[in-house]
């Protein structure tokens, strides 16, 4: 299997980690009800659970980018490189979004849609 699809599981997997990351050291979380106690959330917290939101928006299309690249016989090498930059980005939005940098969190995430477009439009290029 190669590093992109590998970076396909890391993303599906990264909002996740997000929705853990809200939940970490709550003493009140509520299993039962768990959208509306994120609802009630502030701060980081909040934003943790807003980076988790944004990672199931992002992720399909980097997913079918990297289907799309893989089936199609784009090169190896350059799909692993950019599937690598795509969750290097996507860590760096999350750290962005956490740590309220709102002016650094949108670059990262137009740079990472970028990414993505380049994925798929790769056996275009070679």
């Amino acid at each position: 299997m190669t590093i992109a699809l590998w970076c396909v599981l890391v993303g599906a997997l990264l909002p996740i980690a997000c929705a853990g990351l809200a939940k970490y050291g709550a003493t009140d979380f509520d299993n039962g009800a768990p959208r509306e106690w994120f609802e009630k959330q502030e701060g980081w917290r909040k934003r943790a659970d807003a980076a988790q939101r944004n990672g199931w928006e992002a992720f399909p299309l980097f997913a079918v980018a990297v289907l799309v690249a893989t089936t199609q016989g784009a090169g190896g090498a350059a799909v692993n490189a950019l599937a690598l930059a795509w969750v290097g980005l996507r860590l760096a939005y999350v750290w962005a979004y956490v740590a309220d940098r709102p002016s650094l969190r949108s670059p990262i995430f137009a740079l990472a849609l970028l990414v993505a477009v380049a994925i798929f439009t790769a056996p275009l290029w070679g």
